[in-house]
């Protein structure tokens, strides 16, 4: 009887500690996520955390030159005809560009 007694005393606290490190590893992050927004100041017209407030994911898009993903929010787009293209920076947009006028010289 005693060593039943002491296997559930054993659960009992192995359950209560892992409670307690899941209630730390809760407020911490909460507290961290909480500092790094107010450190961040201000948010800028436009921005994705005054857009998102929540911190509900945004679709991530593929630039087509360097490959590199980007928030949609975040992009540099390029309308062609029916098409958006997204970029990462006004250079690869640029490079894609004058790419696709050479493809259109050379027919």
């Amino acid at each position: 009887m005693e060593f039943l007694s002491r296997i559930l005393r054993y659960l009992f606290w192995v359950i209560v500690v892992a409670w307690g490190f899941r209630l730390l590893r809760w407020v911490f992050g909460r507290t961290l996520s909480d500092l790094g927004n107010s450190q961040a100041g201000g948010a800028a017209p436009g921005s994705p955390t005054e857009q998102d407030p929540q911190g509900i994911s945004r679709r991530l898009v593929r630039d087509p030159v360097c490959g590199m993903h980007v928030a949609e929010v975040l992009a540099i787009p390029l309308r062609e005809g029916s098409e958006t293209v997204h970029f990462c920076s006004v250079r690869c947009r640029d490079e894609y560009a004058a790419s696709n006028r050479r493809f259109a010289a050379n027919g």
